[in-house]
C-alpha cells in the first residue's frame, strides 16, 4: 500500500489533466482515466477521501448523461465505500454526489436522449445490480437505499377489508403507479426483488436486519410493485429469502420477519372489520369457532403471504441435492416458522406432507446413513413440534383419499400410503394425545374404508388396487399395535343412566360411510381448536366399532378367499384388537365362527379346490386369538373346535407332501397349534389316523403311499431324534416356542403320534407293495427310530403279566394280551428287516429296564439303563420260555404263532449285520437282465425284490475278507451314511487278503449298465435309497475293475445330481420343475451313492499303490520342499507311473467332479438364494431343505479333503476363477467360508497345499514326489499365486501362527532358485506384504526378529522380481493404461475382486501402489525404506517416465504409486528429483486429462508444499524478448520458434502448478510474477520470445483468478485490462495489428469469460469497459450505441459479415444447471478450423457476452469454478496450439 502523499499527488494529476482535457475530451476518454480512480475510494484514507470526492463532483459529475450512462454501474460501485459509515464525515457528501449522479445520469431526457425512461429508472437499476453483484459494497447501497427508497406501500391496508368482503372491484394492472414508485420497479421489477434477496441472504446480520427493515417500512407485501407488477416467480423468490433468515435463530430478524409477513398494525374498526367478515357462517348457519378467533393479521397472511411461502418451500423441499445441509433447511425453517402460530397454522398442513416424503425420498438417494440420520434429526424436530391433531388429519386424508379412489395414478397412491408408513415407523407418534385419541380414529377410518374399496374392485379386479389395500391394512396393523389397551377403557365421565342413548348413538354409526363423515368433519372443522372440541367417539364406542369392523372384514375374507395376499394383515389386526380390547360384546363371534367353518368344510370336502396355505394360517391365527382370550363369551365351544379341527387338519394334510416341500414346516407348525387350542389330545391323534384311512370321504382297507410320506414329514419336524434320552426337550417344543408358546412334552407327541405311526409299520407286514417300499426307505433314514424301538419295546413288555409258576415250567396267564403281543413281536421283526443298519444302531441306544406285572413303570432313575437289543433278547426268551396254560386250550395256536414270531426275531438279533452267505447260486446274470427290464417298465416292487436276490447271487462268490471299509468314512459316519460304510476293516494279512482278491470272479459286464440304468430311471426314484444299499455291496465284486468302470457311474451320479438339484431350486423360485421326484431324499441318496463310489475307489487305489511301490523315495535337500509337516497327503512313497498311476489319475478327475458337485450344492445356502426367494412364508422350509444339504456335502468333502486335499483345493481354485454351471462367477467369502470350517482346509493345511501345487509347476523336479500335483486342473503358477493372496487377505490375523513357519520357509526357497518363480515374483511381493500387515496386527513369537526376517525378504523379493523382468511392465505402450481402480478406506487404490481375478500377476506396478502404503509396516527400519525407495525410483519410475512410450505408458496405478512414494520422508530426495524430470518434460503436457485431474495434480501439490523454489526457479528461465542478434541471421526463425516453445512450457508449467497449489499459495510470488508477465508482453512478432506466447499469459492470469484470493490480485488489474483492451481491439476489421494472432485473440476471449464467470470485486468496475454491465444490456434505449468493447467488437462483425445472425440463437454452453458457467468453452472450439474462428466462435461470443452476464445476474446463480477449472486445464494440456 502506497502512503497517503502519493495518493494525493496522483489525484493532484488527475486534476490538472482532466481540467486541460475539459468536459468533451473527458467524456470521450472516461473510459481510459476512470478505472483508476475508481477502486480508490474502498482503502483511501481519511485525508484522501475528500479530494478524491471532489474529483468526482466537479470534474465526472458535470459530464454529458451519455457519458455517465455506460460507466454508471462502475461509478456507483466506486462511491459506495463512502457510504459504510453513517457516522463518517463523509457519508453526507458521497450521499450528495449519489444524488447528483442520479440526476445527472436522466438529463438525457432534456438532451432528446432515452426520451422513454425517466431519470431515476436507470440509476436505481445500477444501484440495484450493484448490490447484487457485490457483497463487499452492500452495506453502502442498504445505506442508500434506506435514505431515498421511496415507499412502495401502494395502497392502505384497509384495501383488505374490501378485498375480504369480496365486493372489491377486479384487480387493474394496468394502473399507472407513483413517479417515485415506478422510479424504482421499471423498467425490470425483477432487480428490485434479487436486491433485496441478496441482501437476506447476506453473511453479515447488520445487512440482513437492515434489509428486513427496509421491507417492513418501505415494501410490504400488500403493495401493487409485489401483488401486480411481479411474476410469481419473483416475488417467491423475495419471500424464500426472507424466510431462510430464521435459520440463523436471531430474535432480531424475527421480529422484523413477523412483522413483515403479518402486515401492518391495523386500526380498531380495520381489525373488527376483520374479525367479522372472517367469520363466514357454514351451511347449519353455525359460526365456525376457529375462524372467529382469527383476526386480521392471519388473514393478511393468508392473502398475501401464504401463496408464495409454500411455492417457495415446495421448491426448497423439492431440491435433488444429495447434500445433508441442502435437505434439511426447508425442515429447520418450517420448525422456526412454527415460532407464530398464526404462521405455522397456515404453512405446516401445506407442507407437512411434502416435506416428510422428501425426507423418505431422500433414504434412497442419500450417500451415506450418516447423512440421512442428519436430515431425519432435522425432520423429527420439525415433527415434534407439529400439533398431533394436524398431523393425524393430515395422514387420515391421505388415506382416505387413495382408498376412496381420489388418487388415479397407482404409483402415485402407493408412494402416498408408502410415506404414511415411513412416518409412522420414523417418527415419534407415541404421544399420549396420539396413543388414545387420533391413532384409533385413524385405525377406524382405515377399517371402515378398505370394505368400501373391495367392494367397488370385486366387478374388475385390479392388482395394482389391492396392493393399495394392503399397504393401508399394513398402515393400520401398526397404528393398532401401537394403541395402548387403556385406549379402550370405559369413560369416566360417562353416565349410566345414558346407556340407552349410546347404544343409538352407536346403531347410527354402523355404516361405514357415516363412520368416515364423522372423521373427516372432525379435522377439517375443527382445525386449530381441537382442544375445544372432543373426538368424534368415545373409548369405548371406538373400540367397539374397531373390533366389530375388524370381525366383519376377517368373515368377509374367510367366506370369498379373493384376497388371501393380505389376509395375514386382517388376523393380526383383529387378534390385536381381542387382546386390547375388554369389551367384546359387539364382536359378532357367530359370523366369524360360521365363516371359518363354511371355509374349512368346503376346502375339506373339495382338496382339488383347497385354498391357499396363507389362508389355513389365517384361519389358524383367528382360532388361536379366540381361545387364548380371556373371555369366555368368544372361545369357541369343544365340539367346534373338534370339527373345525378335523377339517383343518384336512386341509393342512396336502401340505405335508414331500413332492412339494415348500410348506412342511409351517403345516406342521399349524397342526400342533391346533392341538394347543384343545385339552383332548385324541382329536389330532383321531384326525391323522382318521386321514390315513380316508380318501375323498371314503374309508379303505390299506394307506396310500401319498399319505404315509405326509406323515414322514410330520413324523420329522415334529419328534427329535434326541428326544428319547434323558432331560432333552423335542423338536416339537422348539418348533412352537418359536411361535410363542409351550404347549406339550416330548412324551405327549410320541403318545398322540403313536396309533398313526402303527398304522404306518402295519404296512411292513406286506412287502410286495410301494407303500412297503417307502415306509422301508424311510426307517432306512430315519433319525429317531430309537424312539420307536422303544415304543415298541414297551407296549411288547406291557401285553404280557408275571408268568404263573407250576413246578418248573412258567405259563402265559390268562389275561395276557397274546394277540397284542404278537402283534408287536412281527412288527419288531418286520422293523429289522426293513431296516438292517439303522435298527442296529437305535437298538444300540439305552433304554430304561422294564418291569412286568406293575401298574406303573418304575422310575427311570432306580433301574440300569442297558441297550434296546439287550432288553429285546431278555422279552423274546421270556417269551420263548414260557407255556400256553393247560386250563386255556384256546392259547396254544396264539402262543404257537407268537412263539415263531419271537424265534424269528431272536435269530436277527443274534445274526445282527455280520450274518454269512448261505450259498453260491449262479443266477447273477438273468437277474441282472430282469432287473434291467424292470427298470425300464418303472416297476419298483420288483425292483427292490430284484435287487435283493441278485445281491444274495453275487455275495455268494465273495469271500468275506475281501469286503473292506473304505479310510475316507472312517470316524466321520453319520445316521444319514451309516449304512454306507459298515464293511470291517483292511485286513492285516496282506498275503491272505491277495490270494482272495485274486481268486475273484469278475461281475457280469451288464451290472454296471443295469447301475446306471437304475440311478438315471426316474421309475426307480421311489426306491433310490435301496438302489444306494444295493451298490454299496455290488463295489467290492469289482476288484480293480473298478477304476475302468469308475468315470461312467460318477459321471451318472453328477449329471442326476445337477439335474434333481436344478429341479429343487426351482421349487423353491417358483419356477416349472418336475414335480414327480421327492427332491431332498432322492438328492441325499445320490450324494450317498457318490461319496461309496469314491469311497471303494479310492481305498483300491490306495491298497495297490502299496503293494506296488518299490522302494522309498530318496532323502529330498532341506528346504520348504524337503521338511515340509507331513501328513498334508496320504501317501509317502514314490509311485510307480504304470498302470497304477492311470488309476490314479481316473480316481482323481472323478474326485474333481464330485468335489465342484458338492460345492455347488453347499454354496446355494450361502450366496443370494435368499435373495431370490420371492416367497418368505415358506423360509424355515427353505432354511431346513438348504441346512440338511450343506451339512451333508460338506461331510463329503471332508472325505475328499482327507483323502486328496490338494487335488480338492485344485478343484475349487479352479471354480474360483471359471463361473459356475449357472453363469455366475464364485463368491470369494463363499470359497473361503468353505475352505475356513472345513478341518481337512485349516491354513496350516491350506497354505502348504498351495505352496505345492505351485511349485509342481514351476520346478517340479525339487519336490517330493509324493507331494506333486497331478496337474489336472487347468490352472498356471500365476492363477495359483492370485489364489494365495486373495486367501491369505482373508485369514484371520490370528492364523499367521499357524502357516509363518511354512511361509517363511517357502519364500527363502523361492529366492534361492527365483527363475522358475519369475512370473509370480510380483504376486509374492503382494502376499508378503499381506503377511506384514497382518503380522503387524498380531504378537506371537519374537516380533522384532520376524519383522527383520520378513524386512530382508521382502526386499529381496523386489529386487529380484525387479531383475529377472526390469523394464518389460513399462516399455508395453498398450498395457491397461486405464485401469479401473476402487478407493479404499486407508488410502489405497486396489482393483475390485473379480478385476484382480484378471489381473495379471506381473502388473507390478498395480501391486506395488496396492502396498505402498503399508511398507513402514512391512519395513521397520528407515535403511531399508531408503532402499526399497531408491530400489522403485530406479527401476520402475524411472524406467517408465523416460520411456520412449511416456506419457502413453503411465497409468493411474503408476501415479498412486508415486504418490504414496512422495509420503515417505526416507524417499523425498529422489521422489522430488523424479517429479522435477517429468514436469520438466516437454511431453507432460500430453498426459490424459483424467490422469491429470485424479493423479498429477495431487503429486503436484505436495511437491509444492515440500519444495517451497518451484516457481522461483520457473520464474528465472522466463527471460526477457529481445531483437539483438536474431533479426537478420539465418537462423532466426529457428530460433525464435525454440525460444518460444520453452516460454510457453515454462508458462504453462506455472499455471499448472497455480492450479496445483493450495490457494494463495504463491502469493509471496506474486510481485515478481507480475514483473516477467508485463517483461513478456513488450514481446513482439519480431522479438524472441515473440508474441505468440500471449495465449499462455492469459492462461497464467487464468489460473491466477481461480487460486489467489480477489485482494491479492488488485496490482494485476491495470495490467489486466489494458491487455484485454488491446486484444480484443485487434479484431476489428481496420486493426492492422499482428502482435496477437487468432489463438491469444481466443485466450483473451476465454480470460474475459473467466473474469465475468468469477466475477472478482475489483474487476466488477472494469467490466463496463468490455461489456454493458448494466440494464441497457437486455432494455436498449432508442438511438442506443455501443460504448462496451465486446458490443463494438460485435456490431463491427455484423457489419463485415454483412448478415446479422438472431440475438436469440445460442452460442452452446447456455444451460447452467443450477451455477454460473462460462459462455465460450474448449468443446465449442474443438473441430473448428482456424481460419473460421473469427466467424464460428468469437462473433457469437462477443454478440452474446452482455446478454449472458446480465442474465447470469439476474439468475443469482453462484460461479462454477469447477467448470472454469477443467477448461483452463484442457487449455493446459492441449498440445497442438504449442509452437
Amino acid at each position: 500500500m502506497l502512503p497517503s502523499g502519493v495518493h494525493q499527488k496522483a489525484l493532484e494529476v488527475y486534476a490538472s489533466i482532466f481540467s486541460l482535457l475539459g468536459e468533451d475530451s473527458l467524456a470521450q476518454d472516461l473510459s481510459l482515466y476512470l478505472p483508476g480512480l475508481s477502486p480508490t475510494l474502498s482503502f483511501a484514507s481519511l485525508a484522501i477521501k475528500p479530494a478524491l470526492l471532489s474529483l468526482f463532483e466537479t470534474r465526472i459529475l458535470p459530464l454529458r448523461a451519455s457519458a455517465l450512462r455506460p460507466a454508471m454501474k462502475a461509478i456507483v460501485l466506486a462511491l459506495l465505500p463512502g457510504l459504510e459509515e453513517e457516522t463518517g464525515e463523509d457519508f453526507e457528501h458521497t450521499m450528495h454526489i449519489l444524488e447528483g449522479f442520479k440526476t445527472a445520469v436522466g438529463r438525457g431526457v432534456t438532451e432528446g436522449l432515452h426520451a422513454d425512461i425517466s431519470s431515476d429508472h436507470f440509476f436505481w437499476q445500477c444501484l440495484f445490480l450493484a448490490s447484487i453483484t457485490s457483497p463487499s459494497r452492500r452495506q453502502g447501497a442498504l445505506a442508500y437505499m434506506t435514505r431515498h427508497l421511496p415507499k412502495l406501500g401502494g395502497t392502505s391496508p384497509k384495501i383488505l377489508r374490501s378485498q375480504m368482503s369480496g365486493n372489491s372491484e377486479p384487480e387493474d394492472n394496468g394502473r399507472l403507479l407513483p413517479p417515485d414508485v415506478a422510479a424504482v420497479a421499471s423498467p425490470e421489477p425483477g432487480l428490485l426483488i434479487r436486491c433485496f434477496a441478496a441482501g437476506l441472504r447476506d453473511e453479515q446480520l447488520l445487512i440482513q436486519r437492515g434489509f428486513l427493515d427496509l421491507l417492513v417500512t418501505h415494501l410490504p407485501l400488500h403493495s401493487t410493485v409485489l401483488q401486480e407488477k411481479l411474476v410469481g416467480k419473483d416475488l417467491e423468490q423475495l419471500v424464500a429469502a426472507a424466510a431462510a433468515v430464521v435459520a440463523r435463530r436471531d430474535m432480531s430478524l424475527n421480529r422484523r420477519l413477523w412483522t413483515w409477513f403479518l402486515g401492518p398494525t391495523p386500526s380498531v374498526d380495520v381489525s373488527q372489520d376483520a374479525r367479522s367478515l372472517t367469520s363466514s357462517p357454514v351451511s347449519d348457519g353455525t359460526p365456525t369457532p376457529a375462524r372467529n378467533i382469527r383476526d386480521s393479521s392471519s388473514a393478511y397472511f393468508e392473502q398475501y403471504v401464504l401463496n408464495p411461502l409454500v411455492q417457495s418451500l415446495f421448491r426448497m423441499i423439492n431440491n435433488a441435492s444429495t447434500v445433508p445441509v441442502d435437505r434439511a433447511r426447508p425442515l429447520r425453517i418450517c420448525l422456526s416458522l412454527m415460532d407464530r402460530w398464526e404462521i405455522g397454522e397456515l404453512v405446516v398442513p401445506c407442507v407437512f406432507l411434502p416435506a416428510m416424503n422428501s425426507v423418505r425420498q431422500y433414504e434412497i438417494v442419500a450417500k451415506s446413513r450418516q447423512d440421512f440420520n442428519e436430515v431425519l434429526r432435522s425432520a423429527n424436530v420439525f415433527f415434534d413440534g407439529i400439533e398431533s391433531a394436524l398431523i393425524w388429519g393430515e395422514l387420515t386424508k391421505v388415506v382416505l383419499e387413495v382408498l376412496n379412489n381420489e388418487e388415479t395414478a397407482r404409483e402415485n397412491a402407493q408412494g402416498r400410503l408408502d410415506l404414511v408408513l415411513f412416518i409412522i415407523k420414523h417418527f415419534n407418534v407415541r404421544e399420549e394425545e396420539m396413543l388414545v385419541i387420533h391413532m384409533p380414529i385413524m385405525a377406524l377410518a382405515l377399517l371402515a374404508s378398505t370394505p368400501i374399496h373391495l367392494a367397488e374392485l370385486q366387478e374388475h379386479t385390479e392388482r395394482g388396487r389391492l396392493e393399495l389395500v394392503e399397504a393401508a391394512l399394513q398402515i393400520a396393523n401398526h397404528v393398532i399395535d401401537m394403541i395402548p389397551e387403556r385406549c379402550f377403557l370405559l369413560d369416566g365421565s360417562v353416565d349410566i343412566s345414558g346407556a340407552s342413548d349410546r347404544q343409538g348413538h352407536r346403531q347410527t354409526l354402523q355404516e361405514d360411510q357415516q363412520i368416515l363423515d364423522s372423521i373427516q368433519k372432525y379435522y377439517t372443522q375443527h382445525r386449530g381448536e381441537f382442544d375445544l372440541f372432543a373426538p368424534p367417539f368415545s373409548s369405548k364406542d371406538i373400540g367397539e366399532l374397531l373390533l366389530r369392523r375388524a370381525g366383519q372384514i376377517v368373515a368377509r375374507e374367510l367366506r370369498s378367499n379373493l384376497y388371501v395376499a393380505y389376509l395375514e394383515t386382517e388376523i393380526s389386526i383383529f387378534t390385536n384388537l381381542l387382546r386390547k380390547i375388554p369389551n367384546l360384546e359387539m364382536l359378532d363371534v357367530d359370523d366369524i365362527l360360521s365363516s371359518i367353518m363354511v371355509t374349512v368344510k368346503y376346502n375339506a370336502t373339495h382338496p382339488a379346490t383347497c385354498t391357499s396355505f396363507q389362508s389355513i394360517t389365517a384361519i389358524v391365527s383367528v382360532l388361536e386369538s379366540m381361545c387364548t382370550t380371556s373371555q369366555s363369551a368368544v372361545r369357541p365351544a369343544s365340539d367346534y373346535m373338534r370339527q373345525v379341527i378335523d377339517s383343518l387338519n384336512t386341509c393342512l394334510w396336502p401340505y405335508l407332501s414331500l413332492s412339494e416341500p415348500k410348506y412342511n414346516v409351517e403345516a406342521v407348525r399349524c397342526i400342533w397349534r391346533l392341538q394347543s387350542m384343545s385339552a383332548d389330545n385324541q382329536i389330532i391323534e383321531s384326525s391323522i389316523a382318521s386321514l390315513l384311512l380316508t380318501t375323498e370321504g371314503q374309508r379303505r382297507p390299506k394307506i396310500d403311499v401319498e399319505d404315509a410320506r405326509r406323515f414322514a414329514t410330520l413324523w420329522a419336524h415334529s419328534v427329535n431324534p434326541a428326544s428319547g434320552s434323558r432331560d432333552r426337550p423335542s423338536s416339537l417344543v422348539r418348533i412352537l416356542t418359536r411361535s410363542g408358546k409351550w404347549v406339550k412334552e416330548a412324551e405327549d407327541q410320541t403318545f398322540i403320534l403313536a396309533h398313526p405311526l402303527l398304522l404306518i409299520l402295519d404296512t411292513l407286514s406286506n412287502p410286495k407293495t410301494e407303500l412297503f417300499m417307502f415306509v422301508s426307505g424311510w426307517l432306512q433314514s430315519l433319525g429317531s427310530l430309537h424312539i420307536i424301538t422303544e415304543l415298541l419295546i414297551s407296549r411288547t413288555s406291557n401285553t404280557i403279566q408275571k408268568p404263573f409258576h407250576a413246578s418248573d415250567e412258567q405259563f402265559f396267564r390268562e389275561d395276557d394280551d397274546l394277540d397284542e403281543c404278537l402283534y408287536y413281536v412281527q412288527m419288531l421283526s418286520n422293523l429289522i428287516q426293513c431296516s438292517p443298519t439303522n435298527v442296529w444302531s437305535s437298538l444300540a441306544s439305552p433304554v430304561a429296564a422294564t418291569s412286568n406285572g406293575t401298574d406303573e413303570p418304575p422310575d427311570r432313575d432306580d433301574l440300569p439303563d442297558r441297550s434296546a437289543e439287550v432288553e429285546l433278547t431278555n422279552i423274546c426268551m421270556e417269551i420263548i420260555g414260557r407255556q400256553p396254560m393247560p386250563a386255556c386250550p384256546d392259547q396254544v395256536e396264539r402262543t404257537s404263532s407268537l412263539h415263531q414270531a419271537a424265534i424269528m426275531l431272536l435269530q436277527q438279533l443274534l445274526l445282527g449285520p455280520s450274518s454269512k452267505s448261505l450259498g453260491d447260486l449262479e443266477l447273477e446274470v438273468p437277474l441282472i437282465d430282469k432287473l434291467s427290464l424292470s427298470i425300464k417298465q418303472s416297476n419298483v416292487l420288483l425292483q427292490v425284490g430284484l435287487t435283493e436276490v441278485v445281491l444274495v447271487a453275487l455275495r455268494i462268490r465273495l469271500p468275506r475278507r475281501a469286503v473292506t471299509k473304505s479310510s475316507m468314512l472312517l470316524g466321520t459316519v453319520s445316521r444319514d451314511t451309516a449304512k454306507s460304510s459298515s464293511g470291517v476293516s483292511l485286513s492285516t494279512d496282506k498275503g491272505e487278503k491277495e490270494d482272495a482278491m485274486r481268486n475273484l470272479m469278475l461281475p457280469p459286464p451288464k451290472l454296471l449298465d443295469c447301475l446306471i440304468l437304475g440311478f438315471t430311471a426316474p421309475g426307480s426314484r421311489p426306491v433310490l435309497e435301496n438302489w444306494i444299499q444295493f451298490l454299496d455291496q455290488c463295489l467290492p465284486f469289482y476288484g480293480d475293475t473298478i477304476f475302468q468302470n469308475l468315470i461312467p457311474l460318477v459321471d451318472c451320479f453328477c449329471t442326476n445330481i445337477k439335474s434333481v438339484f436344478e429341479n429343487l431350486r426351482a421349487a423353491f423360485e417358483g419356477r416349472q420343475w418336475n414335480s414327480s421326484d421327492v427332491l431332498e431324499p432322492t438328492l441325499i441318496s445320490l450324494l450317498n451313492g457318490l461319496e461309496q463310489v469314491l469311497a471303494r475307489a479310492h481305498d483300491r487305489l490306495i491298497n495297490n499303490e502299496i503293494t506296488t511301490v518299490s522302494a522309498k523315495s530318496p532323502e529330498q535337500p532341506q528346504g520348504f520342499f524337503g521338511n515340509m509337516v507331513s501328513g498334508v497327503f496320504p501317501a509317502d512313497t514314490q509311485r510307480s507311473w504304470t498302470a497304477t498311476a492311470n488309476n490314479r489319475l481316473t480316481v482323481l478327475l472323478c474326485v474333481k467332479d464330485a468335489v465342484r458337485a458338492c460345492f455347488t450344492i453347499w454354496s446355494w445356502g450361502d450366496s443370494d438364494t435368499d435373495s431370490q426367494l420371492r416367497d418368505h412364508a415358506a423360509l424355515a422350509s427353505f432354511n431346513y431343505t438348504s441346512l440338511r444339504l450343506r451339512n451333508r456335502t460338506r461331510r463329503i468333502l471332508e472325505h475328499l479333503f482327507a483323502a486328496e486335499a490338494l487335488e480338492c483345493l485344485e478343484t475349487l481354485i479352479e471354480s474360483w476363477f471359471g463361473p459356475v454351471p449357472n453363469g455366475n462367477k464364485i463368491h470369494s467369502s463363499t470359497l473361503f467360508n468353505l475352505l475356513h470350517g472345513l478341518d481337512g482346509s485349516r491354513p496350516r493345511n491350506t497354505i502348504p497345499a498351495i505352496f505345492n501345487a505351485m511349485y509342481s509347476r514351476t520346478s517340479p523336479s525339487a519336490l517330493d514326489p509324493v507331494r506333486k500335483s497331478s496337474l489336472t486342473s487347468e490352472l498356471s503358477d500365476t492363477n495359483l499365486v492370485r489364489f494365495l493372496v486373495a486367501y491369505a487377505r482373508a485369514l484371520e490375523d490370528d492364523a499367521m501362527d499357524e502357516i509363518w513357519d511354512d511361509c517363511m520357509t517357502f519364500l527363502r526357497d523361492v529366492l534361492a532358485n527365483p527363475l522358475p518363480h519369475r512370473q509370480t515374483l510380483p504376486k509374492l511381493i503382494e502376499f508378503t506384504a499381506i503377511l506384514g500387515e497382518k503380522v503387524d496386527n498380531t504378537n506371537f513369537g519374537e516380533q522384532r526378529k520376524m519383522r527383520r526376517d520378513l524386512g530382508e525378504l521382502f526386499v529381496r523379493l523386489l529386487t529380484a522380481a525387479l531383475t529377472i523382468k526390469p523394464l518389460g511392465f513399462s516399455q508395453d505402450a498398450t498395457a491397461s493404461a486405464h485401469a479401473e481402480t476402487v478407493p479404499i478406506e486407508d488410502g489405497r487404490s486396489r482393483r475390485s475382486l473379480e478385476s484382480r481375478r484378471r489381473a495379471g500377476p506381473d502388473d507390478i506396478v498395480m501391486i506395488l501402489a496396492s502396498i505402498a502404503p503399508n511398507i513402514p509396516k512391512i519395513l521397520v527400519d528407515s535403511d531399508r525404506i531408503t532402499t526399497i525407495a531408491t530400489t522403485i525410483s530406479a527401476q520402475v519410475l524411472t524406467p517408465t517416465l523416460r520411456s520412449k512410450y511416456y506419457p502413453e505408458n503411465v497409468t493411474m496405478n503408476l501415479l498412486n504409486l508415486l504418490q504414496a512414494m512422495g509420503r515417505f520422508p526416507e524417499a523425498s530426495k529422489s521422489w522430488r528429483k523424479d517429479i522435477a524430470e517429468v514436469f520438466n518434460d516437454s511431453r507432460f503436457l500430453a498426459t490424459p486429462l483424467n490422469l491429470v485431474e485424479s493423479g498429477w495434480l495431487p503429486i503436484l501439490r505436495h511437491w509444492a508444499l515440500i519444495d517451497k523454489d518451484r516457481m522461483s526457479d520457473l520464474l528465472s528461465r522466463l527471460s526477457s524478448p529481445t531483437t539483438a542478434g536474431i533479426v537478420f541471421g539465418v537462423g532466426a526463425s529457428s530460433a525464435r520458434s525454440e525460444a518460444d516453445r520453452k516460454t510457453q512450457l515454462n508458462l504453462r508449467r506455472m499455471a499448472i502448478l497455480i492450479l496445483a497449489a493450495a490457494n494463495d499459495a504463491f502469493v509471496p510470488s506474486l510481485t515478481i510474477l507480475q514483473e516477467k508477465i508485463v517483461d513478456l508482453m513488450t514481446a513482439t512478432t519480431a522479438s524472441s520470445p515473440s508474441s505468440t506466447t500471449r495465449g499462455e499469459i492469459y492462461m497464467v492470469i487464468r489460473a491466477l483468478v481461480l487460486k489467489v484470493s480477489a485482494v491479492n490480485l488488485a496490482p494485476l488489474w491495470p495490467i489486466v485490462t489494458a491487455e484485454l483492451h488491446d486484444a480484443l481491439a485487434s479484431l476489428f476489421p481496420d486493426a492492422s495489428s499482428d502482435t496477437f494472432n487468432v489463438d491469444c485473440v481466443l485466450q483473451a476471449c476465454k480470460l474475459l469469460d473467466t473474469l465475468l464467470t468469477i466475477a472478482p470485486d475489483d474487476f466488477q468496475l472494469q467490466e463496463w469497459l468490455f461489456i454493458t454491465d448494466t440494464v441497457d444490456a437486455v432494455y436498449r434505449p432508442p438511438q442506443w450505441e455501443p460504448v462496451a468493447l465486446a458490443d463494438e467488437l460485435a456490431e463491427g462483425l455484423n457489419s463485415t459479415a454483412g448478415e446479422t445472425p438472431p440475438l436469440s440463437d445460442p452460442l452452446g454452453n447456455t444451460a447452467s444447471g443450477g451455477k454460473r458457467k462460462p459462455l465460450l468453452t474448449s468443446s465449442l472450439v474443438k473441430g473448428v478450423r482456424r481460419d473460421d474462428l473469427v466467424e464460428s466462435v468469437l462473433r457469437p461470443f462477443l454478440r452474446q457476452l452482455s446478454i449472458y452476464a446480465f442474465e447470469s445476474t439476474y439468475s443469482m446463480e453462484l460461479p462454477d469454478w469447477k467448470a472454469c477449472f477443467d477448461d483452463l486445464l484442457e487449455d493446459l494440456f492441449d498440445d497442438s496450439t504449442l509452437v
